[in-house]
């Protein structure tokens, strides 16, 4: 039985009723740009084939029944009147947070029956709580006729895991899975999120993109998150502009200078401009077919993450030297920071050898064995019934 067919049937199992559609929102890898998303900078995730599914119908007595497949929980029943941000800290917080903003926002939702399945791992650094958020949302979208466009939904769902949820996330996850399109990375700005579809087929030029989950587990709620997003709004504060956006490449040695002892601040400002300036690189590299060429810049920002961002660790620094001494054209963490994933550029051909030494390397050093597998650009959210 397929995802669809099995959370169609758990549904009428949990609620008595069919439900009124399926829906489907992806997990996503962030090729290049991280910690630009809330500097109003640049960022180019992909959509994961990983997905979290919902089969949804419309309730009208201001009632919500929230259900996982993967947990034991029974069924959350929840009054919308008393939907209130920061009050829930269960997985729960995410599906009815969205509800929150929706109605919050002024869109007419009375109610629901959600039930939840998801293949996007957690803590992995793949926007799992994204994936939840914004298949809640596209399904709501659709069946209370709201007609709001995919940027919006994705606004929405960030507003619900700043505000409601709590988490200092910026608008790149829920873009990616609201927005992205099979075969290629979305290279958008978040400023304006203005977005462009860079076409990405690793297969046809006979590469891949492997995902290593170290296993490692991080929550952006824990504070060190937010350290930094604070750290970089100082810095913005105190170079007089808007964002860290608005620090030209060309103008970051003198910025820099600027700062004088703050070094900290000077760390991140430093890793931020040059990461816009890195998307910006990649987004030429695979416009002009240069695929292979992306792997040096991967490795830069890998550097700049760990040196100046100070945000990875042993078993993401491990994957990275393990995979580039095993022959890969490039490697770095992605995601959030603090455990998660990294991502792997190879050749199809080097793709065992490398995974192989990785584990090796995972073994020898005493650490919870990685999950490999690899990143293929996949659609974003969609009604699938």
């Amino acid at each position: 039985m397929g995802a669809e067919q099995q959370v169609r049937a758990d549904f009428v199992e949990l609620y008595g009723a069919e439900p009124e559609g399926v829906w489907a929102a992806p997990g996503r890898v962030n090729l290049i740009g991280e910690h630009t998303d809330y500097n109003d900078g640049f960022v180019m995730p992909f959509a994961l084939p990983h997905t979290a599914t919902a089969a949804v119908s419309r309730r009208t007595d201001g009632r919500l029944r929230l259900h996982s497949a993967d947990l034991e929980d029974g069924v959350a029943e929840l009054r919308l009147d008393d939907l209130t941000p920061e009050s829930d800290r269960a997985w729960t917080a995410y599906p009815a947070g969205v509800v929150w903003a929706l109605r919050e926002a002024g869109h007419p939702v009375t109610g629901a029956d959600i039930h939840l399945t998801s293949t996007v791992p957690s803590g992995a650094g793949l926007s799992s709580s994204a994936a939840l958020e914004v298949v809640v949302a596209l399904a709501l979208n659709d069946l209370f006729e709201l007609g709001l466009p995919r940027w919006q939904l994705a606004r929405l769902c960030q507003r619900a895991e700043n505000v409601y949820v709590g988490a200092p996330t910026g608008i790149m996850d829920q873009t990616a899975s609201a927005c992205c399109e099979a075969g290629h990375a979305l290279f958008l700005d978040t400023r304006d999120l203005s977005q462009k579809q860079i076409p990405f087929d690793l297969a046809a030029e006979g590469m891949r993109l492997l995902v290593v989950d170290t296993q490692v587990k991080h929550a952006h709620s824990d504070g060190e998150y937010g350290k930094r997003r604070a750290g970089c709004e100082k810095g913005a504060a105190l170079l007089g502009v808007d964002a860290l956006r608005d620090i030209p490449y060309a103008g970051l040695d003198a910025a820099l200078e600027r700062l004088g002892d703050e070094e900290e601040v000077r760390r991140l400002v430093r890793h931020v401009v040059t990461e816009d300036q890195r998307v910006e690189r990649v987004v030429s590299l695979l416009k002009s077919g240069e695929t292979r060429a992306i792997g040096p810049v991967l490795v830069e920002g890998h550097a700049s993450l760990r040196d100046d961002f100070r945000i990875s660790c042993p078993e993401l620094d491990l994957v990275v030297d393990t995979a580039l001494a095993g022959g890969a054209l490039g490697a770095r963490m992605t995601g959030g920071g603090f455990g998660g994933s990294a991502i792997v550029l190879a050749m199809a051909a080097d793709v065992d050898t490398i995974t192989k030494a990785v584990e090796e390397a995972f073994a020898a050093a005493g650490f919870t064995a990685p999950r490999v597998f690899e990143a293929v650009p996949s659609a974003g959210a969609r009604r699938l019934a």
